[in-house]
C-alpha cells in the first residue's frame, strides 16, 4: 500500500529533547519542591511590568494581533539603537532559524555548525533537505580555521551560537569578523546571540555591526533567557533589508500572539530588571565555577548563564551517576550526551538557595559512594 512520504532528510532528524522539568515521585511545589536547573531560564523570572501587560492583554483575546509586531520591533529597536525595519520577530529564535533554512537551504546545499553547537541547527538543515556539516571545536570553542576548512562550493550557510550552548564559550569580535571576511559572499552567516545580554567580555560582539555593514549576516536573539519569557516564545532577528523582506514573505502572518507582543514590549523596556538579572548572574556564575572546582570537578569557563561541569569518565562518580544522585535529591541538571558530551552536566545559574544546595549535594556525591540524601 502506498503512503505519503516525507521530504528527504526529515527521517534523519533526531527530535530535540528539552531539559527535563519533573522528577517521578517528586513534588513540583512545597518545601521539598523540585529545583529545575536544566533549561537556562532566568532565576529572577520576568519583569513584573511584562506580567501585568500579559494579563491585561487577555481582554483582547478575540482579536488578531498586529501581524507585523510593530510595537515590539520598535521597542527592540529603541533599546538596541537599531532600525525596526530590519527586525523580524518570530515564535522564539527557533522559528527564525527554521525560516532562514527554509529560505536559503535546499537539496544539494550544505550548512555548517560546530561540533557542540545548538542541536536545532542540525534539525533545520535536515528539515529542508540540505546536508549538515560539522566543524570540530578546539577546547570546546568554535574555531575559525576548522569552519573555513569545511566550506565547499555547496556551502550556503554557517550557524554560530555565540556564546555557545551548552559549552558557554564564545568567539571574540576579531574571530567573528575574520570568519565573515573570509567566508564567500554567498554564504549566509547566522550569529545566534541567545545569551548575549549576559556577556561582559570586552572582546565580544553579538554581531550587530556585521549585520549593519553587509548583506550576508543575520543575528538572532531571544526573550527566553534574560527577559524571562520562555513560555511566550518570542525571538527576533536583525537582518539586511533583503533578507528581512524574504523572511516576512514566508513567516506566518500572525506568528506572535497579542499577549506575547504586549509582554515583550514591557520586558525590553524594563532595563532595570534586565540589569538585576545580569548582576545576579555575574555574582553566582563565578561562585559556582570556583566551588565546583574545589570539589575536583573541571568546569568550562562560561560567559553565559550556565556552567558545563565535567565528571570523571570512569568509576562511580561519572556524569550519569551524578545526574541520578541529584534527581534523587530533587535537583535537575541537563544531560548533554546528545551534544557529544556524555561526561558532562550543564547547570543553569539559579537562585542562591538552589546554587548552594546543588554544590553541597555534589560535594557529598564526590566524597561518598552510593550516597543517598533525602
Amino acid at each position: 500500500m502506498t503512503r505519503p512520504k516525507p521530504q528527504p532528510g526529515i527521517l534523519d532528524i533526531t527530535p530535540y529533547v528539552p531539559g527535563e522539568s519533573a522528577i517521578a515521585g517528586k513534588s513540583s511545589s512545597g518545601d521539598e519542591r523540585v529545583i529545575k536547573l536544566s533549561s537556562n531560564e532566568t532565576p529572577l523570572g520576568p519583569s513584573p511590568e511584562a506580567v501585568k501587560a500579559y494579563q491585561a492583554a487577555a481582554a483582547g483575546l478575540a482579536q488578531y494581533p498586529d501581524g507585523s509586531a510593530a510595537g515590539l520591533r520598535t521597542a527592540i529597536a529603541r533599546r538596541y539603537n537599531l532600525d525596526p525595519d530590519r527586525i523580524v520577530c518570530g515564535a522564539g529564535s527557533d522559528e527564525l532559524l527554521n525560516l532562514l533554512a527554509a529560505a536559503y537551504l535546499g537539496p544539494g546545499d550544505e550548512a555548517i555548525y560546530t561540533e557542540h553547537g545548538f542541536l536545532v541547527y542540525r534539525i533545520v538543515i535536515l528539515a529542508h533537505g540540505a546536508t549538515p556539516v560539522i566543524a570540530a571545536e578546539k577546547n570546546l570553542k568554535a574555531d575559525v580555521d576548522e569552519i573555513l576548512a569545511r566550506v565547499t562550493p555547496a556551502t550556503k550557510m554557517v550557524f554560530i551560537a555565540n556564546p555557545n550552548n551548552p559549552t558557554g564559550t564564545y568567539m571574540t569580535t576579531d574571530e567573528v569578523k575574520s570568519l565573515r571576511a573570509i567566508l564567500p559572499g554567498h554564504v549566509l552567516l547566522v550569529l545566534d546571540g541567545a545569551y548575549a545580554e549576559y556577556v561582559t567580555a570586552e572582546d565580544y560582539t553579538p554581531g550587530t555591526e556585521l549585520v549593519m555593514a553587509g548583506s550576508n549576516t543575520v543575528m538572532t536573539r531571544t526573550f527566553s533567557k534574560i527577559f524571562g519569557l520562555a513560555s511566550l516564545r518570542i525571538g527576533w532577528a536583525l537582518c539586511p533589508p533583503e533578507i528581512a523582506d524574504v523572511l516576512n514573505r514566508i513567516r506566518g502572518p500572525f506568528n506572535l500572539s497579542g499577549p506575547a507582543i504586549a509582554a515583550g514590549i514591557k520586558a525590553v523596556e524594563d532595563s532595570g530588571h534586565v540589569e538585576e538579572a545580569a548582576r545576579h548572574n555575574m555574582k553566582w556564575r563565578p561562585w559556582l565555577e570556583t566551588e565546583l572546582k574545589k570539589l575536583g570537578l573541571d568546569v568550562t569557563p562560561s560567559v553565559a548563564n550556565f556552567v558545563l561541569i565535567h565528571f570523571p569518565e570512569g568509576g562511580e562518580h561519572n556524569a550519569q551517576a551524578a545526574d541520578a544522585f541529584l534527581k534523587e535529591n530533587g535537583i535537575i541538571l541537563r544531560r548533554v550526551k546528545g551534544y557529544g558530551l556524555p561526561g558532562a552536566l550543564r547547570m543553569t545559574v539559579g537562585v542562591e538557595e538552589a546554587n548552594r544546595k546543588t554544590v553541597s549535594l555534589l560535594e557529598k556525591f564526590m566524597q561518598h559512594s552510593g550516597a543517598r540524601v533525602e
